[in-house]
């Protein structure tokens, strides 16, 4: 018995030593850049520093090209032509499996989706004149659908890491925080209503580079702001300066209007803070420029 129990150890110890050698043996498979699909880790301008409630949702969905990095973006005959993904519980995933090729390529992508694209170089966008309201496109609400997010990775070859989206925005912002005036009496009702005047809401983007250009021809128009709080409210507008003294901000509340009349330069990436105080008299109107978030999150 003992000696059948040493012989089968030895045939065991053999049968894994040359099961060992044959897996040692066998050759690596090199990587077919054709059978390697595409992953993707998005991340929105939120997410950067902290977790936040603005964040991507379920059935958002960005729009992706991806073109070889000695090449000029164009509307077709890139690798990936405006594809296309949609988020799913923090996974992107498009309609199909799409696979890399040979060679290094960049990334652009933006949000929101839209199709069909008729430009790169100067692709149309608007955003809305009323951005409190639904927008119609999959269900958000017209600042969300005003805020266009950019993203760009260069020099990118087939992998399996997750190509990184990095989104930033591109348009700019403005946030109104109206202030009760000491002369002002009574309490401040919660059910105002802001408005911007006197920007130009259409604009080129250049998806290639990644900027919005005001539309030279476009038409100043007035923009119904959000309301985030109580007395906070916010708007996306296009980039552009407001060289002359014109209409720019307007607090409707109890049927009175207070207008604040000035030059005003909306940047890029750039969200401007605005404390607007409420006085008994609406042809004294104040506000103080609180500063301004680059890249706001």
């Amino acid at each position: 018995m003992k000696n059948n129990i040493i012989t089968c150890a030895v045939y065991a110890l053999t049968i894994i030593g040359l099961s060992a050698c044959s897996q040692e043996d066998k050759p690596e498979i090199p990587t077919d850049a054709k059978s390697t699909p595409m992953t993707f880790a998005v991340t929105h301008p939120a997410q950067r520093t902290r977790v936040t409630d603005t964040d991507f949702e379920n059935g958002d969905k960005i729009g992706l090209f991806v073109a070889k990095t000695d090449a000029p973006l164009e509307i077709g005959g890139n690798l990936v032509n405006n594809e296309a993904l949609t988020c799913n519980n923090g996974n992107w995933t498009a309609g199909r499996t799409i696979y890399w090729d040979e060679g290094t390529y960049n990334a652009y992508a933006y949000y929101p989706y839209i199709s069909p694209i008729t430009s790169i170089g100067d692709m149309p966008f608007s955003v809305n004149t009323d951005q409190q309201s639904a927008s119609g496109i999959d269900g958000i609400d017209g600042y969300e659908a005003s805020d266009f997010l950019y993203a760009k990775a260069d020099g990118l070859s087939a992998s399996s890491t997750p190509v990184p989206l990095t989104f930033r925005h591109i348009m700019s912002k403005i946030t109104i925080r109206l202030i009760k005036g000491e002369d002002f009496e009574g309490e401040m009702p919660t059910n105002a209503k802001v408005y911007i005047h006197s920007t130009v809401p259409t604009a080129t983007i250049d998806l290639e580079a990644g900027v919005a250009t005001r539309y030279s021809r476009g038409t100043r128009t007035t923009i119904e702001a959000k309301q985030d709080a109580d007395y906070m409210f916010s708007a996306i507008v296009v980039p552009q300066r407001i060289e002359n003294r014109m209409p720019l901000i307007e607090v409707i509340m109890k049927g009175v209007s207070y207008m604040y009349e000035s030059t005003f330069n909306f940047k890029p990436g750039t969200e401007h803070l605005v404390n607007f105080v409420i006085s008994d008299n609406p042809d004294q109107v104040k506000i103080d420029i609180g500063g301004e978030i680059q890249d706001w999150q």
